[in-house]
This record gives structure tokens, sequence and C-alpha cells, in this order.
């Protein structure tokens, strides 16, 4: 669990690391991105920000160069609007949510699929014996 202080902290490197990307950086490689989170290390030394990029895996590629480029500038931008004493290490991190949550929806859609042609199936369906093939008490006073 973050301190109140450290979360404070990760917060406006989101901020400013979201707005340099937007106005600052003009590097083309950077695709459509979306700054997710910010993590601070306990003893506020090192930052790892997760991002998003829309398209294909060459954008991708092309935005995690751009970012790892760009590094330097982006640190020192971050230093000079905390106004800490020692500015974290900025580290950028693709983010596999979006990948994962999309998996996960396709899982689910499989299963629904399955389901429903097994409730197709015993839609008809009989059974091989009796109904009921326990024995009852009914049965042993016969």
């Amino acid at each position: 669990m973050p301190s109140p202080r450290n979360a404070k902290i990760a917060d406006r490197i989101k901020t400013i690391v979201a707005g340099l990307l937007e106005r600052r950086i003009k590097d083309p490689r950077i695709g459509f991105i979306t700054i997710t989170d910010v993590r601070l290390t306990g003893d506020g030394q090192h930052a790892s920000v997760f991002y998003t990029v829309m398209g294909d895996e060459a954008e991708r590629d092309g935005t995690a160069a751009a970012l790892t480029s760009a590094t330097g500038l982006i640190r020192s931008e971050v230093g000079k609007q905390l106004g800490l004493r020692h500015t974290p290490t900025i580290e950028f991190f693709l983010d596999a949510v979006p990948e994962q949550a999309r998996e996960i929806e396709e899982l689910l859609a499989r299963a629904r699929e399955s389901d429903a042609e097994v409730a197709a199936r015993a839609a008809g369906a009989q059974y091989a014996g009796d109904a009921d093939p326990y024995k009852t008490h009914d049965d042993e006073d016969e």
C-alpha cells in the first residue's frame, strides 16, 4: 500500500507525463498513447509509468522507442515541476491489461457459445432409462 504522499506524487507524475506527451514531445513515432498508471517505489526513487497504445505491434514498438529516447527530457521536466530534492528515475512499461481483458472476453464468448450448444442439444434430449433411475421408498413396498 503506497503512502498517501507517494500516491499523490505518482498521480502528479502521471499528469505531468501525459501533458508532456501531448504538448511537448513531438516525436512522430509516438502513437495514440494513454498513460494508465504510475507506481512509485516506497523510497520514491523510481517511477514505473504504464501506458497503452492504440494500434498494431509496429506502432507499439515505435512508441516504446520514442519513449525510451525521450525519458531524459521527461525526467528533467518531472523534476522541475515536482520540485523534489531527488527526482525519481522513470521507466516506461506497456500496460498489458487491455490485451488481457480482450483475451478474457474472447474466452467468455467461447464459453457462452459452448453453453448454448449444450443447451440446444439438451433441449430435445430424453433419458436413456427411466426418468428417475433411483430406488424410492414406494418401490420397496411393492
